[in-house]
Parts: C-alpha cells; structure tokens; sequence
C-alpha cells in the first residue's frame, strides 16, 4: 500500500486514499508511511465512520498525519457501509445514531484541533478538556479539510456538508440507492452550494472508475469537471485483476480529456 501511494505521486495523481476496515491494515498507519515517502499527494481514507472512533482519538491522528506531510491530509467521514462488520463487534447500526455520533465527533475534533481549552456536554459524549493540556495541532488552518458523504438533495445531509469543506455525494434511484451523480446534478449541487456558504471553497467529489482505453468513461470525468466537480477518485473496489490490475492504472496517470 505505501508502494502504491509512492507510485500515485509519480504518476501525477493528486491524492491517495486508504479505507478504514471494522478490522484490518490500519490506514492511519500506511498514510504515515506513505507521507514520510512522498511531498505532494493529499493523504486520508475514503472513509472512515466516526461512529467507530473515540473522536479524540481520531483527531489526534489526522492531526499527526497532518504535521507528518506538512500540511497534506483530508478528513473524509461518513456512516460506513454495515456490510464490513459494525453488528458482528457490536457496533452502532442505526443510522440516526451513527448521524448523530457522526455531527457530535465532528464537533468535538475541531475542538480539539484548535488547541484551546474546552468543555463540551453533548448527547453521546462529555469532554472537559478545560485546563490548558500539551496537544497536537495540525499544520492546516483552521482545520484539515472535512469531507463528507451526504446524499443528493436531501436537506439535512446536505447541510452538514455545506457547514464544512467537501461532499461525496450520492443519490437514490430506484434501481441503486447509491447512484453516482450526473453532470446536471453536480450543477445543481453547485448551484445548492453557493446559496448556503458564505465561501465558494466547497470540494465535490465524485467517485468511479476509468478503465484505460474507455473513451467514454474519460469523457465523462472530463463532463463533470466542467459541471463543477473539483475532485475525482479512481476507486477500483471490485476489480477483477485484484491489485496488479490497480497498480497498472495508477501507473497510467490519472483521467485526462
């Protein structure tokens, strides 16, 4: 993994994305590793579950990578996909809930980041971090960027991404409840964004795959960029070539029109 981050940066990708398991490699551990290994990639998971994680925890991680790439990490949260293994170790499943931990966590790791002393009462948890204590910060101010996963155009997700720095967005058809978005909806989305912050700083980020040689799929990254689409993830989840088959693409570079 930290190979493939390394052949990311070489290949002219802008970013390396690792996936946070109920159990597994650790990708705190390999985005460190990876870091120590290149000077230019953004670094984080796609995603990682608040709901899962002492939010101290997480903050002091990302705030670490942070301060380890110089400033090169992105926080990406969402619920987590149930399949991985939340029921089985005893993990939240109701969504609701996880969307609650998941607003509350978020909270709780800006607190942090800032350095200053605090005391939160919240629904799920209670912090008095009030005397002034050695922490860590990270290099990017005010905060390393926070991307959400929220779906596309419900009111109460959206807002959550609008109150931050990025969506991953998805919308529910009535063949897939995890449909990409199309061109017209990034727009939209874009239109949506603009009217709700008060800055045009806002990543929409979309992912999917490009096989190499697929005219097609280029034209379409190509598409929705001029939509309005900031970034695109290459997320060969269910490759049948396994891993040598996602090292060659990214040894291709990413998409280009």
């Amino acid at each position: 993994m930290v190979e493939l981050g390394v052949l990311a940066e070489q290949s002219g990708w802008e970013a390396a994305f690792g996936w946070e398991a109920i159990y597994g490699l650790n990708p705190w551990v390999i985005l460190g590793g990876i870091a120590a290994r290149t000077e230019r990639i953004r670094l984080g998971t796609l995603l990682t579950p608040p709901s899962t994680r002492r939010p101290w925890k997480l903050a002091s991680e990302v705030a670490t990578l942070d301060r380890l790439s110089d400033g090169r990490a992105v926080l990406i949260a969402g619920l987590g996909a149930l399949e991985v293994g939340f029921t089985e170790v005893g993990e939240e499943s109701d969504r609701k809930v996880r969307a609650e931990i998941m607003d509350e966590s978020l909270e709780l790791i800006e607190k942090f980041w800032t350095g200053d002393p605090f005391v939160h009462a919240g629904k799920y948890y209670n912090v008095d971090w009030s005397k002034p204590r050695i922490g860590v910060q990270p290099v990017q101010q005010p905060r390393v960027p926070i991307w959400v996963v929220a779906k596309w155009p419900a009111p109460r997700s959206m807002r959550r991404s609008y109150r931050l720095d990025g969506v991953l967005p998805f919308k529910a058809t009535e063949s897939n409840p995890y449909a990409h978005l199309e061109p017209a909806d990034v727009e939209q989305l874009l239109a949506d964004a603009r009217a709700n912050r008060d800055s045009d700083a806002f990543d929409i980020v979309i992912e999917g795959t490009t096989p190499l040689g697929d005219t097609s799929a280029m034209a379409r990254v190509s598409a929705l960029s001029q939509a309005g689409a900031t970034w695109w993830v290459e997320s060969m989840w269910e490759d049948p070539g396994g891993i040598e088959a996602v090292r060659r693409r990214i040894a291709a570079g990413p998409p280009t029109s």
